[in-house]
């Protein structure tokens, strides 16, 4: 018998449970959806390493086939 297949669902609460325990919720906007195993990650964040452990975070969930990177690097403005 093959495995029980992942919600669509469950890959999204996973990724966002994940990159919040990274530090990646605020001031970071992280957004992620999910469709078939496609993990879309959207919105800012404030370094390019945040993007890049954003990525990374995503593709070792479990019935994840493919992460989608629309992440924005917004240096925060310095005064």
């Amino acid at each position: 018998m093959g495995a029980t297949p992942i919600s669509d669902q469950s890959i999204t609460r996973q990724v966002e449970n994940r990159l919040s325990g990274r530090g990646l919720s605020s001031p970071c906007h992280v957004a992620v959806e999910t469709k078939n195993g496609e993990v879309t990650l959207s919105g800012s964040v404030q370094y390019a390493h945040q993007k890049g452990t954003a990525v990374q975070v995503a593709n070792v969930i479990s019935g994840v086939r493919r992460v989608i990177d629309r992440l924005i690097v917004k240096t925060a403005a310095k005064y």
